[in-house]
C-alpha cells in the first residue's frame, strides 16, 4: 500500500507549487497535471476562491503526498492514481495540481488543493476522520491497480457541454423503451421495475395508482432535460404504467410471507465440532435451527431458482445505479470547473474592461493584474469547453450542480442497499446449498471442464 501524508499551507503557495512542478523531478514536467487551474495560475486561482471564503481559517492550501515503495509502479500509473485518489477526494469542488517526483528511489506523488472549494467556498476540514478517508482511497486504489496492474474498461463520461449539447432528436425515445422491456423482463414485481429503472438512472414521477396520482407514468433519463411520458402516444401502449404492472404481474404470481423471527439471516450451525459428536441433546438442538433457517429461507424466496433470480436482479441494479453515479461524478466535475470559471469570467470582467479603457494601460495592468490575468484565463477555459459568453448565468449552473448532486447522492444510497441486500440473499443461497447438500460451482473448475471437452 502507498504511504500518506498531509500538511496545510498557511503561506507562500507560489512556492510550494513552484516546488512540486520542479522540470527536474517531473522529466520536464511530463508528470504534472491540474484541474480547474493552470499550474502557471494556481497561486492567482487559489486567492481568488479564498477571497470568497466566509471563513477565518489561515490554512490556504493543502499538500498531499501518496508515496510508493521502490520498485512497486510505473512513472505513468503513479501519476494517474494520483489523479484518481484527487478526484475521489475532491469530488470536482476544489481546483488542485497533481505532479509525480521521479528523482527519487521510491515514485511519489504531490497534490496541492486550494482550501476552499469553488461552489460554496466553503473551507476543507482536515481532521483524523478526513485523513483516514485519503487513505481508505489511497489503499482502495493501489488495490484496484494490485500497485502495477490498471483494472480495464475504466470509460470516462463525456464532457459537460458534449451532453449538455445532446438534447434533441427521437432516437433516445427508443433507448427508454429498450430499458424498460429489459427491467420488466428481469424484474418480478412493479416496484423490482422501478428500482432497476432508477438504478440505470432515470427519475420518475407519476408512478403510483392511488386516488389523484398522475395519469401517465413519466421517465427522465440521466443526461436529458425533459421528461418522456409513458403513453400510448409519447412511447408506444405498451408502455403505460398500467401495461407495464400488466406485463410484470403476467409473468408470475407472487406470494409475500412475513415470519415471526428471521432465522434466515443466520449462518447454518457446523455440527462437525467435537462438542456435538458428544451430545446428542446438542445434536438434535443444531438440527432444529438448522431446519428452522433452511425452512424460512425457502419461504421467504420460494424457490432455489428464485432466489438465484432475485441475486441476479438485485445485482443488476446495484451495478447499474454504480455506473450512473460514475457518469454523474463526471458530469459534476466538468460542471464544477465550468461554474468556477464562469464565476471568476463574471467578477473580473469589468477590470478587462477598465484596461481596455485605460490612458495608462501599463499602471492599470500593475494595480489590477492578478484580476486581468484571471479574467484571461477564465474566458480561454470557457470558450475552450465551447461555453457561451452571452447570458451566461452562474446561478442557473449552481442551481443544475445542486440538482446532480442529489440525483448522486439518490443513486448511491440505491447500489449501496442493492449490495447489502445481495449479501444477505447470498447468505440464504449458502445456507439452503448447504442444508441440502448442494455445492456451488466451481468457476474455475467448469473452465478447465470445458477447455478439457473442447479439445477431446
Amino acid at each position: 500500500m502507498a504511504y500518506t501524508k498531509i500538511h496545510a499551507i498557511k503561506a507562500t503557495v507560489d512556492k510550494a507549487i513552484d516546488y512540486i512542478c520542479n522540470p527536474e523531478k517531473t522529466d520536464e514536467k511530463m508528470f504534472v497535471s491540474s484541474y480547474a487551474c493552470s499550474p502557471e495560475t494556481a497561486a492567482y486561482d487559489f486567492k481568488y476562491t479564498l477571497d470568497h471564503c466566509r471563513e477565518n481559517s489561515p490554512n490556504k492550501a493543502y499538500h498531499l503526498i501518496q508515496a510508493f515503495a521502490p520498485g512497486e509502479v510505473g512513472f505513468e500509473e503513479a501519476h494517474r492514481i494520483g489523479k484518481e485518489l484527487a478526484d475521489k477526494l475532491l469530488e470536482g469542488k476544489y481546483s488542485y495540481i497533481v505532479t509525480t517526483h521521479i528523482d527519487k528511489g521510491h515514485v511519489h506523488n504531490h497534490i496541492i488543493f486550494c482550501a476552499a472549494d469553488n461552489i460554496e467556498h466553503n473551507k476543507y476540514h482536515d481532521c483524523k476522520q478526513s485523513y483516514y478517508h485519503i487513505r481508505k482511497l489511497s489503499d482502495e486504489l493501489c488495490r484496484e491497480h494490485n500497485l502495477s496492474v490498471i483494472i480495464p474498461g475504466d470509460q470516462r463520461g463525456r464532457k459537460y457541454k458534449e451532453w449538455q449539447s445532446d438534447q434533441n432528436g427521437s432516437a433516445w425515445k427508443t433507448q427508454i423503451r429498450k430499458d424498460i422491456n429489459f427491467c420488466i423482463k428481469s424484474a418480478s414485481t412493479y416496484e423490482e421495475f422501478l428500482l432497476l429503472m432508477r438504478a440505470k438512472g432515470y427519475e420518475i414521477k407519476g408512478e403510483t395508482f392511488e386516488e389523484g396520482a398522475a395519469k401517465y407514468i413519466s421517465f427522465r433519463p440521466l443526461d436529458k432535460e425533459r421528461f418522456v411520458r409513458g403513453s400510448a402516444k409519447s412511447l408506444g401502449k405498451e408502455y403505460t404504467k398500467e401495461r407495464i404492472r400488466e406485463r410484470i404481474e403476467r409473468k408470475r404470481e407472487r406470494k409475500a410471507v412475513i415470519p415471526k423471527r428471521d432465522y434466515s439471516a443466520r449462518r447454518l450451525i457446523d455440527t462437525s465440532d467435537e462438542k456435538f459428536k458428544s451430545s446428542p441433546g446438542l445434536q438434535r438442538w443444531a438440527a432444529i435451527e438448522n431446519l428452522k433457517i433452511a425452512a424460512q429461507s425457502y419461504n421467504e424466496v420460494g424457490s432455489l431458482a428464485e432466489l438465484e433470480h432475485k441475486i441476479a436482479v438485485k445485482t443488476e441494479a446495484g451495478k447499474s445505479a454504480k455506473q450512473s453515479v460514475v457518469e454523474l461524478e463526471h458530469r459534476i466535475k466538468d460542471l464544477a470547473e465550468i461554474i468556477k470559471y464562469a464565476q471568476q469570467y463574471k467578477d473580473n470582467r469589468s477590470y478587462h474592461i477598465g484596461y481596455k479603457k485605460a490612458k495608462n494601460p501599463d499602471a492599470y495592468f500593475r494595480r489590477y493584474e492578478s484580476q486581468i490575468i484571471l479574467y484571461g484565463g477564465a474566458r480561454r477555459m470557457l470558450e475552450q469547453a465551447d461555453i457561451s459568453l452571452k447570458g451566461l448565468n452562474v446561478d442557473k449552473l449552481k442551481a443544475e450542480y445542486q440538482k446532480l448532486m442529489k440525483q448522486k447522492s439518490e443513486l448511491t444510497s440505491t447500489y449501496k442497499n442493492c449490495e447489502k441486500e445481495v449479501r444477505e440473499l447470498k447468505r440464504k443461497q449458502e445456507n439452503l446449498n448447504q442444508y441440502l447438500g448442494r455445492t456451488q460451482p466451481d468457476p474455475a473448475q467448469e473452465q478447465q471442464e470445458k477447455s478439457k471437452n473442447q479439445t477431446l
